[in-house]
């Protein structure tokens, strides 16, 4: 709860595990792979995370609740030999918080990109009218007490 400021606390009441998620996708933003996130319509997203030199038997990607949660992992059968390095080769977790609602569709590994399809539930309003009391229809208790 250290990111809110208390004035931002006092108008997002009970919302104490958006804040935990918030500061969890804070700690886990690190750069690799790289990735985009795509809004292809109104209610469809795609991650796409560069995943080159990875099989589909080297990647998990998992549902947790409302987390997301992409790992990777290489394993080289045999040393090799390198006069550049350039390709990072290394395992990875890379999580992403969803929204309630939010359906996975599709996932799928195409040209060195895994690929997750997303579809957003269409929003519902809802809303419910609340009775307004008075003064003068609200049962009261009064004590009395005598001073002399």
């Amino acid at each position: 709860m250290n990111n809110m400021s208390a004035f931002n606390r006092s108008l997002m009441l009970g919302f104490d595990e958006l804040e935990k998620m918030l500061n969890q996708v804070a700690k886990s933003s690190e750069s690799f792979p790289p990735y985009n996130i795509e809004q292809l319509d109104e209610n469809t997203l795609l991650i796409s995370l560069a995943v080159a030199g990875y099989t589909e038997d080297d990647l998990e990607v998992a549902l947790e609740d409302t987390q997301l949660i992409i790992k990777g992992r290489h394993e080289n059968a045999a040393p090799r030999q390198f006069l550049h390095k350039g390709i990072a080769e290394r395992s990875f977790i890379k999580s992403f918080v969803l929204a309630d609602g939010m359906k996975i569709t599709s996932v799928s590994l195409e040209y060195g990109l895994l690929n997750i399809r997303l579809n957003r539930p269409l929003k519902k309003v809802k809303r419910t009218t609340l009775k307004i009391t008075t003064a003068h229809n609200m049962p009261r208790t009064i004590e009395h007490e005598d001073k002399k």
